[in-house]
């Protein structure tokens, strides 16, 4: 049995990332003696109930850890997450107690330790101009002194896993090393028959800027009017940084009568909702994985989603259900129901058992 830190900076977005984190930490806790790091206002074992995870790990926070969190999310809406940021903050705190453990698993991207580690890198956070796939910001270069793994770590201690093709695209463009690929873990979810199902569109997840739910809006809206008689269903996650935008997202809703938003609902309403609707719709270009469209395939319905991004690896890149803009998202859900298009990719190619054995086997080899 070792002693494992898992970092992850913050479970306060209640999004993939923090699923990947409750399910490594349950996942490692089988076989080692493991202590998570964050800094969150989010209690880690209610996020693992919204994941459905048992979750057995003791939890360290820094002195002032839950307030800084929440000054964080209340900046938020002016200066953006600032995930960077958290994580050099956050890193401090490790680096006085890292001694005591054997390794270290982050589950929130890169990070420089020195210690062995696995780093499950979702979309690498430092040294960002060197790469087109996303925008640096100012303070990048900054974050990326203080924190960001050297090229001696990521050939030695370092071992970096990604949660899609495309996300380890990226982290080769920004690093020059190619990171091993562990999707994400989804398992099936029961659900109606599809002549039983509600002909509407689920739009599963964080409601933030970068998701683009307004954008799901437009494409119900243009539906509509080429006189497909479709609903959507909005449910996600409404942090506190992206208040303002769930502000606008429920104006926006309140004025279109076959749109409905509920926010932070529970595991078993989440389920409920896969299993009762026909189409799930992702918005977001260049999404790093795509978990609510590995949760639409995992349930049974038809997704769809931009044609850019890790979603492709989760589609097989079928081109019936991959868009580029609004008008073709438009168009290939037109087309889908006019062929009357069933659900046809494999619902258990993500399951949580696949990940925990995974992230095992990468720990293990790291230990050894």
């Amino acid at each position: 049995m070792a002693r494992v830190a898992v970092f992850h900076n913050t479970l306060d977005f209640r999004g993939g990332a923090d699923a990947v984190c409750v399910h490594t930490c349950a996942a490692l806790a089988r076989d080692h003696e493991v202590t998570l790091f964050t800094a969150s206002t989010a209690d880690p074992g209610t996020v693992a109930d919204r994941f459905d995870v048992g979750f057995d790990a003791r939890v360290v926070q820094p002195p002032g850890g839950r307030a800084l969190a929440a000054g964080l999310g209340a900046l938020g809406p002016y200066v953006g997450p600032q995930l960077a940021a958290r994580t050099v903050l956050l890193r401090s705190f490790l680096l006085r107690r890292v001694d005591a453990y054997d390794a270290v698993v982050s589950t929130a991207n890169e990070l420089s330790l020195p210690v062995p580690s696995v780093q499950y890198v979702h979309f690498p956070q430092f040294h960002l101009r060197r790469t087109d796939a996303a925008e640096s910001g100012r303070l990048n270069p900054l974050w990326s002194r203080l924190a960001a793994p050297g090229r001696a770590e990521l050939d030695s201690s370092i071992r970096l896993v990604a949660n899609s093709a495309w996300t380890a695209g990226v982290v080769e463009e920004v690093y020059g090393t190619r990171p091993a690929v562990c999707h994400p873990p989804i398992d099936a979810v029961d659900g109606r028959s599809w002549d039983d199902r509600a002909d509407g569109i689920l739009v599963l997840g964080r409601i933030a800027p970068d998701k683009r739910t307004l954008d799901a809006f437009e494409v119900v809206d243009r539906l509509r009017a080429r006189g497909y008689d479709l609903s959507c269903h909005v449910v996600g996650s409404a942090p506190a940084s992206y208040r303002e935008y769930v502000r606008t997202v429920r104006r926006t809703a309140a004025a279109r009568s076959y749109v409905t938003v509920e926010t932070d609902a529970t595991r078993e309403r989440v389920e409920e909702l896969l299993g009762r609707y026909r189409y799930g719709l992702n918005t977001k270009p260049r999404e790093h994985f795509g978990m609510a469209v590995a949760e639409y395939v995992a349930a049974g319905m038809l997704p769809f989603a931009p044609a850019d991004g890790g979603q492709a690896d989760v589609l097989a890149g079928d081109e019936r259900l991959l868009f580029d803009g609004i008008g073709e998202a438009v168009d290939r859900i037109a087309a889908a129901i006019e062929a009357d298009l069933r659900p046809f990719l494999p619902r258990d190619r993500f399951g949580r058992d696949r990940f925990a054995a995974e992230m095992r086997e990468h720990l293990s080899t790291t230990l050894k």
